[in-house]
């Protein structure tokens, strides 16, 4: 199959024939239909994030299932079916006191005596966060794949793989925003956009969306933000506290950075809560005013949406349909598979919301 093959960090990926093993026990074998290019990827193609090298990258994607290996239950052949890399166990601690979002149990891979999945010439190429959807087909454990329902449409269903679980999900699980709190969400990426539009549908009375884009911030009034703020030109937390008479109930940080991370706690009411949902790069500390926890200031993480992802995703497949997830805007371009390194060489450039690539 043809997979873009990350062999070095800050060097171009290369589309090469990869070999995929046969699916084996509770696994299952997916020919990819979409998959789209986040900016988390990046952290990994640039060193921000170690990673076994090779790799085929790419974790926000949709297929349709092909094969099913033995004690496969969960689906079929022709199955329409969503990645998610927080692949579950079932049975760790995690699992069973309902934050499947974090469980790391090894068995979710093949062991180091087994045939790789991935491999090229007899080396194995690394599976990225359990899927490497950079590829015409992922063999996956059946724990890492949501099904759903076949009319929708898989370039905006690859979508809900990543951008959406972890946007949506952040406020709804992670922070459990109220009707008619006040949200503040900096950065109007994917996640960004689907935080949004999450905090939309959760009934948040003023949304406010901030980057340095203007057209990300036009488009984030579509998601459902009722303030924008260019942070281009503005103290962003000065700005913030006196528009909405002392500060946000909930903010979200959807860049992964040190300056905006410690912005989001500032631009706190008193009992605000941010959430950090970007990936801030290993090595990187946040400093906060001790002080300021006296007021009930409260800053936490998010992994993906603190998702139960087989639930989840089926309704977010729903919310689309009905109206509620704008998946149509986000997508700013669709690609092929050879133009991978054009959609990193935009990430870097933060100007689109999402480029989709195309596989059919």
């Amino acid at each position: 199959m043809k997979a873009a093959v990350l062999r070095e960090v800050n060097k171009p990926m290369e589309i090469e024939d990869v070999q995929i093993s046969k699916p084996g026990p509770r696994e299952v074998l997916v020919r990819t239909v979409a998959a789209g290019v986040c900016h988390s990827d990046l952290h990994f193609a640039n060193g921000s994030y170690p990673y076994p090298l090779p790799a085929i990258l790419g974790h926000e994607s949709a297929g349709i299932v092909e094969q099913v290996g033995s004690m496969v239950t969960y689906v079929k052949p022709g199955d329409h079916v969503i990645t998610c890399l927080s692949a579950f166990c079932g049975h760790c601690e995690y699992c069973l006191t309902g934050h499947m979002s974090l469980c790391q149990e090894p068995e979710l891979n093949r062991g180091e005596n087994e045939e790789p999945r991935l491999a090229k010439g007899g080396q194995p190429v690394a599976q990225f966060l359990n899927l490497s959807s950079y590829a015409e087909q992922m063999l996956l454990h059946e724990h890492a794949i949501a099904k759903i329902r076949p009319d929708m449409p898989l370039d905006r269903a690859a979508l809900i793989g990543c951008a959406v679980t972890t946007g949506v999900g952040a406020v709804i699980h992670t922070a459990k925003v109220e009707p008619g709190s006040t949200v503040c969400v900096i950065g109007a990426g994917g996640i960004g956009l689907s935080a949004i539009n999450g905090a939309a549908i959760a009934g948040a009375g003023r949304i406010i969306a901030v980057d340095m884009q203007p057209s990300k911030l036009e488009l984030a009034r579509k998601f459902g933000a009722t303030d924008v703020v260019n942070a281009k030109d503005k103290d962003v937390v000065a700005e913030i506290v006196e528009m909405t008479g002392g500060g946000v109930h909930y903010s979200f940080e959807a860049i992964g950075l040190k300056a905006t991370a410690e912005q989001a706690f500032r631009m706190l009411r008193r009992g605000g809560t941010a959430t950090i949902i970007g990936m801030i790069p290993v090595g990187v500390h946040i400093e906060l005013h001790g002080a300021e926890f006296l007021m009930e200031r409260k800053i936490q993480g998010s992994n993906m949406g603190s998702n139960r992802f087989r639930v989840d995703m089926p309704r977010f497949v729903d919310f689309y349909l009905a109206g509620k997830l704008h998946l149509d805007d986000m997508i700013s371009r669709r690609i092929r598979l050879e133009d991978i390194n054009d959609g990193f060489a935009e990430l870097e450039k933060g100007e689109l919301a999402r480029s989709v690539i195309m596989f059919d």
